[in-house]
This record gives C-alpha cells, sequence and structure tokens, in this order.
C-alpha cells in the first residue's frame, strides 16, 4: 500500500539530529516550557512574518485562546466556513458564542467573502447575536483570499483569525496571512504539513499586549509583567492568577521536534509543490483539480480532486493498493450539535455540493514519481472506464 502520508520517509531524512534533540529533553529533565520553547516560538514567529508566537497544547486550543483574550462569550457571532473539521467551529461554543456558517468560493474551498459580507448582514438585522470575528480557513493548505476578507472584517468592525491548522506556511503574494489577520493560528498534529510527534499548536499575532494576555490564559490565568508593574509579588507569577485561563503548554520535547522540522521545512513545501504539479499534470485532463488563490503559494496538507462518483472511486483504488481520503463528508452544519446554528442567507449549496464530490490523494514530500505514477494511471483507468 502506498503511504497517504510517509512519516518515516521524513523522521529518516532528519535521521540522528533529531533524535539527539529528543534525547536533550529526556535528559534534561525540562519536559514542561523547557529551553526548547522559548526557542521554537522565536524561530515560529520569524518563519511565519509575526512580531510574536505562543506555542500550546493544541490546534482547537490555539482557537479558543484568542477568543477568551478578546472576551467574546455568549451572545457574540463568529463566522466560519463548514466546509472545514470541526474545531474550527468548535472553538464558538467553547468559549459560549455562536458560530455562523458561510459559504465557500467553488475553486478554492475558502472562505466566499461574499457569502461572509450577506451572513453578517443577516445577523446584524435579526439583532439576536453581536458580530464579533471571522475565522477564515486555509483549507488544504491554500490560503485565502485575505484582502478581501479583511475588507469585510474592517467595514463592520470584526477580528480576524487566520485558521491555518492545514496550512501554515502559505503565503497570498509573500506574504503570511498574519499580513491580514489579527492572529494566525495552527495546528501540529503529526498529519500537518508542519506536524510534531503528538498533540500541539501555536497563535502568531502582532499586538504585544494581546501576545502577554494570551501568554497568561496558555497557563491558568498566571500573572504576566503587566499585570505586576507597580505591585509587590515576590513569588512564582504563576501562582498569582488573576484571569480565568486554561492549561495549554506545549511539551518541550515536541518544541524540539518542531525546531529539527523547521529547518527542513521550505524544502518540503518546495517538494509539496512540485508533487502537486505533477498530480495536476496527469489528471488535469479529465477530473476537477485543486486551484490556488492567484498569487497564493499552497503548502498542500491534501490534494483533492473533484469527480462524480467519488464514492466508487475509492474502492477501486484501494485494490490497487492507492489510499484516499474525504475531507468532509458532512458539513459541520449539518451535524447535529451543530445544526441549530446560524447560516448565511441562502443556504452553502457550494458547502453541500462539495462534500459530496471531493476526494484526497496520497501529498506528502517524499512521494516517488513511481508511486505517483501509479496513482494517475489507477485514477485514469477509473475516470475512462466509469465515462
Amino acid at each position: 500500500m502506498i503511504p497517504f502520508i510517509d512519516l518515516q520517509a521524513q523522521r529518516k531524512r532528519l535521521g540522528q539530529p533529531l533524535e539527539d534533540a529528543i534525547l536533550k529533553v529526556v535528559r534534561s529533565g525540562a519536559y514542561i516550557m523547557g529551553p526548547e520553547i522559548a526557542e521554537f516560538e522565536r524561530q515560529l514567529a520569524a518563519f511565519g512574518q509575526a512580531p510574536f508566537a505562543l506555542s500550546c497544547g493544541s490546534g482547537t486550543e490555539a482557537l479558543v485562546l484568542p477568543l477568551m483574550a478578546w472576551g467574546i462569550g455568549p451572545g457574540d457571532a463568529v463566522f466560519c466556513p463548514s466546509f472545514t473539521f470541526a474545531a474550527t467551529a468548535e472553538a464558538m461554543p467553547l468559549v459560549g458564542a455562536s458560530p455562523v456558517f458561510v459559504d465557500i468560493d467553488p475553486e478554492t474551498y475558502n472562505l466566499d467573502p461574499e457569502s461572509l459580507q450577506a451572513a453578517i448582514e443577516a445577523v446584524k438585522r435579526e439583532g439576536k447575536l453581536t458580530p464579533r470575528a471571522v475565522i477564515a480557513v486555509d483549507l488544504f493548505g491554500g490560503p485565502a483570499d485575505y484582502p478581501a476578507i479583511q475588507r469585510v472584517c474592517k467595514k463592520h468592525g470584526l477580528k480576524l483569525i487566520s485558521d491555518s491548522a492545514q496550512g501554515f506556511g502559505c503565503t497570498l503574494g509573500g506574504q503570511h496571512p498574519i499580513h491580514w489577520a489579527d492572529v494566525a493560528t495552527t495546528s501540529f498534529f503529526p498529519a500537518k504539513p508542519l506536524g510534531c510527534y503528538g498533540d500541539g499548536g501555536a497563535v502568531l499575532s502582532k499586538d504585544e499586549k494581546l501576545h502577554d494576555l494570551l501568554v497568561s490564559l496558555r497557563v491558568h490565568g498566571q500573572a504576566v509583567k503587566s499585570d505586576i508593574e507597580g505591585k509587590t509579588f515576590e513569588h512564582d507569577p504563576k501562582y498569582l492568577n488573576v484571569r480565568i485561563g486554561m492549561n495549554s503548554r506545549m511539551d518541550t520535547i515536541q518544541a524540539a521536534v518542531l525546531i529539527e522540522k523547521l529547518k527542513i521545512f521550505e524544502d518540503e513545501i518546495a517538494a509539496r509543490n512540485r508533487v502537486a504539479d505533477r498530480y495536476a499534470a496527469g489528471l488535469s485532463d479529465l477530473v476537477k483539480t485543486p486551484t490556488v488563490i492567484e498569487g497564493g503559494v499552497s503548502v498542500w496538507a491534501q490534494y483533492t480532486i473533484e469527480l462524480d462518483g467519488r464514492d466508487n472511486l475509492a474502492p477501486a483504488l484501494r485494490e490497487q493498493g492507492v489510499p484516499t481520503a474525504v475531507y468532509y463528508p458532512i458539513p459541520i452544519h449539518r451535524q447535529g450539535v451543530y445544526s441549530h446554528y446560524p447560516v448565511a442567507p441562502g443556504g452553502l449549496p457550494v458547502t453541500e455540493a462539495k462534500a459530496g464530490q471531493v476526494i484526497s490523494l496520497p501529498m506528502h514530500p517524499y512521494l516517488t514519481e513511481d508511486d505517483q505514477d501509479q496513482i494517475v494511471a489507477a485514477i485514469r483507468a477509473f475516470v475512462k472506464k466509469n465515462a
């Protein structure tokens, strides 16, 4: 079976330095908030073109933390796509706020600015919720239309979060999403383009006061420098808890792993794009291949094609040793626990159509040309047979 994502090939490339970095943490005993955490945050901020980076426990908590920092809660609306992983929408109920689901662009699968504008206006007219923020998702690794989405956010005075769980490292016109967003969040789940060996996440930001607040919220609302200025507290600030926070520290071992992976990340992004180009060359005449926004560079967390008869393709490929995955078969707004939340006017027709047509192929930087040729040949044979 061809690997869907080959993490072992990456591990072999990283080799002994990766194992030495892990062993160094094990021998140090600094398993929580060790020195590798601060070093990784420094490197991550530099890579992502952000003044500040805060590591945390997961990509989900990376979304929750800024919502907490901005005081978003009951009675507030946060707008997001339904065609995404549940964590995007889950963040809002976790702070008591309401997700409002917005449709997607039919080409990029990312948030549709026109649907967003209509959804905000509808919520304002109804008057039951207060619009507070937008979460744009870099689905499958490609950047959303941040200039257009930012214009809508500024018009309505809303905060903008870039959910780059699948897309950290993507750019638009050479700029990372933080150029437009108030914060950019990511996940280091192992299968992500930049993944660790467990759970982890990060929040990139541009505002020092916000960053300090996130530092506090990450560790049980502990006092930070701004909280104790002019006050006398001679003990560890973590024992002076000035707000309600959470436990969202990333393990030191994960930071050590990510420092090593960050060294080869640019090269891996380039390799992913070469794989994507070969897929497009071999398939675009028969099936709909992915579209990246003009001026955008994707990190290709997934390579997702679109065709009728998707559900018949998966078993046919499996018989030939080719794995596939469907992201996402049931849009979030169609799932029972989320079905009572608002959607944009006119519903989400593009989201619902795409959910029945998309299927993702093996994608990673170490996919060999022989394996890729086998995948392409199997798909072409299926499509021609079932035309």
